[in-house]
This record gives C-alpha cells, structure tokens and sequence, in this order.
C-alpha cells in the first residue's frame, strides 16, 4: 500500500478549497461574521485531515501486528473543532438568534472537505450543490413565507388602568399574547407589564405603538426583541 498520489492529493485539497471557498463568498455577500476564508479554511483543513487520515491507515495496514490505526478518529476531531467555531457565529439579540444558517454552512463545508479527502468526489459535488441551491434559491421562498414574529412590550401604566385593559389593546392591534408578567412600584404609584407578544404582519407594530401614544393612562413603552 502506497501514500496518495501527490498529484491527486493536490487537485482534493484545490476542490476543497474552492467548493468552501464558493459557500463562504455566498455568507460574506450576506455580511455574515464567518465568510469566504472561513470557509476556505474550514474546508482545506478537514481534506487535509482526512488525508491523513487515510495515509496513516495505509501504513498502518503495512505492519498491522505492530500499527493499528482507527482513520474515523482524526475525522471525528474535525468535526468536533467545527462545532467550537459554529458556536462563536451564533449571536443571540433579544429574542432572536442569529448565525445558525452560517454555523450550518461551517459543518457542512468540513463534510464536503472530508469527503472529498476521502476521494468521494460524487457525494461531495452533490452535496455542495444542494448546500448552494439552498443558500441562493430558497432563501427567495423563505422570505415570502409567512413568520411568526416575537417581541417583548414593556409599558408602565397608572393604578387605574387593568390587565383586561392592556390585553384588550394588544389584541385590537393584531397581535397575540404569548405570556404576561407585571409588577407594581408604590412609591411611583404605577405598574409595568411585561408582555411577550407574537404577529405575522410587520404593520401589527406600527398599530401597537399608535395605540399605546393615543392613551393617557400609558406613561411610557419600548418594544424589543
């Protein structure tokens, strides 16, 4: 058993770099942390390590009473380091989390790698083209999708005014109530409640904000999330 051919160990580490090197540009054209050299990078590295992988196992093969090597083990470390870098591209602001398509990219680009390390050259292009129809064609399907969207209302209001007051409000604007909590200040005489609102339409929010200006008993709000 001999070592991979240097010619062919050149042209994997090449296709490597390119196929991540294509997914990165298309998450640094959105302005994501992790971009075009991230990917590259990524990528490189897990064809570089499984093709050392696959060199060690072949020599090890040469003495197989004096050199036992398992070549998933080098693989599995790769991918466990992926998963430290995912994790410091996912940001989370409020209620919302960002970073999980680009931690998604990050794993699948260190398969592809490993895979074309491996020489499985198919599953490898197969798998970068599915990755990349999904980045740049159904993301167009994802936004006109309908979401649901979450927000946090704070509002402090006077004694006089009830929870059957504040939800009634809410409600009227479009908007559903998912959880409310209140607490009550004395020495300000007022109370502040804390609703975690959900809506489909973006004008719920300019509704909810009309409202809450238009009535006297509400002595401030901020929507967040």
């Amino acid at each position: 058993m001999t070592m991979t051919d240097p010619t062919e160990t050149i042209l994997r580490l090449l296709l490597g770099a390119v196929l991540g090197g294509i997914i990165g540009f298309e998450r640094q054209s959105h302005g994501r942390p992790a971009g075009f050299r991230t990917h590259l990078i990524v990528s490189l590295a897990s064809v570089l390590i499984m093709i050392v992988s696959d060199d060690f196992y072949r020599m090890s093969t040469l003495n197989p009473e004096i050199i036992r090597i398992d070549p998933a083990r080098i693989a599995a470390g790769a991918i466990t380091g992926v998963g430290f870098l995912g994790a410091g591209v996912i940001i989370k602001s409020g209620l919302s989390i960002q970073g999980l398509t680009t931690a998604a990219c990050l794993w699948i680009v260190s398969v592809i790698g490993l895979a074309v390390g491996s020489g499985l050259y198919v599953p490898a292009l197969t798998a970068f083209l599915i990755t990349f129809f999904s980045l740049w064609t159904l993301r167009r399907v994802e936004v006109k999708v309908p979401r649901l969207t979450y927000k946090i209302l704070t509002l402090t209001t006077e004694p006089k005014a009830k929870e059957e007051d504040v939800v009634k409000v809410i409600k009227e604007a479009g908007a559903n109530i998912a959880n409310i909590d209140y607490e009550m200040d004395r020495a300000k005489n007022e109370t502040t409640y804390h609703l975690s609102i959900t809506f489909k339409n973006k004008k719920v929010i300019s509704a909810i904000l009309e409202r809450m200006s238009e009535l006297s008993y509400i002595k401030r709000f901020y929507l967040r999330g």
